[in-house]
């Protein structure tokens, strides 16, 4: 097991099984007794060490906030197929298992944050109110699959992936979770040519508050301008701390 530390956070490497298979994850702990915990979901073609994540793990350590960053099935260090095993219910499967994983710590507090960038964001909708997420923040999120007017692979966040993707079983509609969800900031490019703007307009009209809406101008769904990735960074920890430190 991987362990890293310095003055105000240790990393420590977690693997852990869903539905047999062996998925890894690193787990960024702050200088805090049972700190809560915020558990990020990568796009469809991406991995646990997008930019995005890394940076919002560090600043969520600042703000005595635990994280969780896991590669899905297929993905990254863990293990299966990507063509063959990537899914949707398979990606609501394995964020179930990452949850149970770190509730299962004596170093974790039962409060938890999500955070999903593309197929993450719909998979982290899918997952919210069954976990009693006590915030959310979602960044180009989907609402369903047959809207998509290009393959989710176009981000700054992928990883080489070379098997046929025509196979993959990604039909999803979450429009019908919406209703039920609230503590949710949603983040999403003005001119994003993947997951139209109308979804986060969507999803906003939908759920229930506290929520907020950031349109991002003239953005992509990489996230490609700088002033929107720090400006995410900022906006997306400090709604997480407010939903995770509320009820103390």
């Amino acid at each position: 097991m991987m362990k890293t530390s310095n003055a105000k956070s240790t990393c420590v490497e977690i693997i852990f099984s869903s539905s047999g298979f062996s998925l890894n994850g690193i787990l960024h702990l702050p200088i805090r007794t049972n700190p809560p915990i915020v558990i990020g979901s990568h796009g469809l073609f991406a991995n646990k060490n997008s930019p995005k994540q890394i940076a919002l793990a560090k600043q969520c350590n600042e703000l005595s906030i635990a994280y969780f960053r896991f590669d899905y099935r297929g993905c990254g260090k863990s293990q299966g197929n990507y063509t063959k095993d990537t899914s949707f219910e398979a990606r609501c499967e394995d964020l179930m298992n990452a949850i149970k994983t770190v509730q299962s710590r004596n170093d974790i507090d039962d409060r938890i944050g999500l955070f999903g960038s593309s197929l993450g964001g719909a998979v982290s909708i899918e997952t919210a109110k069954s976990i009693h997420a006590d915030s959310l923040v979602t960044f180009a999120a989907p609402i369903r699959s047959r809207e998509l007017s290009v393959p989710l692979e176009q981000s700054n966040d992928v990883s080489p992936v070379t098997n046929n993707t025509h196979d993959i079983k990604l039909i999803f509609d979450i429009s019908n979770k919406l209703s039920s969800i609230n503590n949710i900031m949603i983040i999403h490019g003005e001119h994003d040519s993947v997951v139209p703007l109308s979804h986060a307009r969507e999803i906003y009209q939908a759920v229930k508050t506290p929520k907020k809406l950031i349109i991002q101008d003239k953005g992509d769904h990489a996230m490609s301008n700088e002033i929107h990735q720090k400006d995410f960074i900022y906006q997306a920890a400090r709604w997480l701390k407010t939903g995770l430190f509320s009820n103390l």
